[in-house]
């Protein structure tokens, strides 16, 4: 249930600052928070990550349908039961993922981006919390997964000497 309340929080604050930023400002404007540093720039970007593929909503909210269904499958049928923690990286990934097809369909293909840090290219808070999301899964696979396989192996290891052993007798 926690699962659910949290990827619905990231959606409805992700929408709310979209929305926030389309009414008030015009497409293009830029407002310097820490000026030639942070901006609060108003686009609507018909691209995916780094500028590919321009205007193909379909493929976007196709591919944006399966992942948030393959998230919810590997969550409910898997991770979870095997390591909570991945609990917090699938819900920061399906909450920007949804969030981010919700404008997909809402805004014609685009994706309102306002968070501009000058040396980046602008986005918003879906992005942030897919991006994070994703940080956090690949550390873990890459610093955790492995310490927990090797001490259930070991074990299984020492039983089957155990039971090996036993035989013998």
């Amino acid at each position: 249930m926690g699962f659910i309340v949290f990827a619905i929080f990231i959606i409805l604050f992700d929408q709310a600052s979209k929305l926030y930023i389309q009414y008030n400002m015009h497409i293009g404007e830029s407002i310097p928070v820490i000026k030639g540093i942070f901006h609060i720039t108003y686009i609507e970007n018909p691209y995916t990550a780094f500028g590919l593929f321009k205007y193909q909503t379909i493929f976007f909210v196709i591919a944006a349908s399966i992942s948030v269904i393959l998230i919810i499958l590997i969550y409910k049928k898997i991770i979870f039961k095997k390591d909570p923690f991945m609990y917090i990286p699938l819900t920061l990934v399906l909450g920007g993922a949804v969030g981010n097809l919700i404008d997909r369909v809402r805004v014609d293909g685009r994706v309102i981006d306002f968070i501009d840090f000058r040396i980046w290219p602008v986005f918003n808070f879906a992005d942030s919390a897919i991006v994070c999301g994703m940080l956090v899964l690949l550390i873990h696979v890459l610093f955790r997964a492995p310490e927990k396989e090797d001490e259930e192996e070991g074990e299984e290891w020492k039983n089957e000497e155990k039971y090996n052993e036993e035989e013998k007798e």
